[in-house]
């Protein structure tokens, strides 16, 4: 009788033992198959942030914080040539130029255009930015330069966030003038 009852008693335990294993079972696959909703307006004011910071770098002159919004492999189409800088090079880059000019004018023509892949890990924007600039020429005269530039940024986002993986730019003829005139 009693061996009866330890007999029970392991088959119900075990059975127990099957059972919360089953459910554990379950429960992983359906959490892995859980589809999370991402928020398109979310990620559009993630990218519209960081494309905001960029006017902040260019005024303030931050070009180590405007090379960190590149990925590692970054890749640069500008003035007919394809480059893969380092980011050590970009703010090198940066520094030279925003240590040259001063910044007027930095704005958006139109607001940007923000498109993303169907899984939203990638995304681009497209964008039309007028640009005014003041320098010193090799003659010490103080000229004011406008230009309107049009690029696409591609953006990825990794697990720090998103970064840009690509620019392809491309701008208008500058209109120069001798502010000592």
């Amino acid at each position: 009788m009693r061996i009866m009852i330890a007999n029970k008693k392991m088959n119900l335990m075990c059975s127990m033992n099957f059972l919360g294993l089953l459910i554990s079972i379950l429960l992983v696959c359906a959490s892995c198959s859980f589809n999370y909703t991402i928020s398109e307006e979310e990620e559009k004011n993630k990218i519209l942030e960081l494309h905001q910071k960029q006017r902040e770098y260019h005024f303030n002159k931050m070009a180590e914080e405007f090379a960190s919004q590149l990925s590692s492999t970054h890749i640069s189409v500008n003035r007919g040539e394809i480059n893969m800088p380092s980011k050590e090079s970009n703010i090198k880059r940066f520094s030279s130029y925003f240590n040259s000019v001063e910044f007027e004018k930095w704005d958006d023509v139109n607001p940007p255009i923000v498109r993303f892949s169907d899984d939203y890990k990638m995304a681009y924007t497209i964008v039309n930015k007028e640009v005014v600039v003041k320098y010193s020429n090799e003659n010490e005269e103080l000229i004011r330069e406008k230009t309107e530039f049009s690029w696409v940024a591609i953006y990825r986002k990794y697990d720090e966030g998103w970064k840009i993986d690509c620019v392809a730019s491309t701008n208008k003829p500058s209109v120069s003038e001798n502010m000592n005139i």
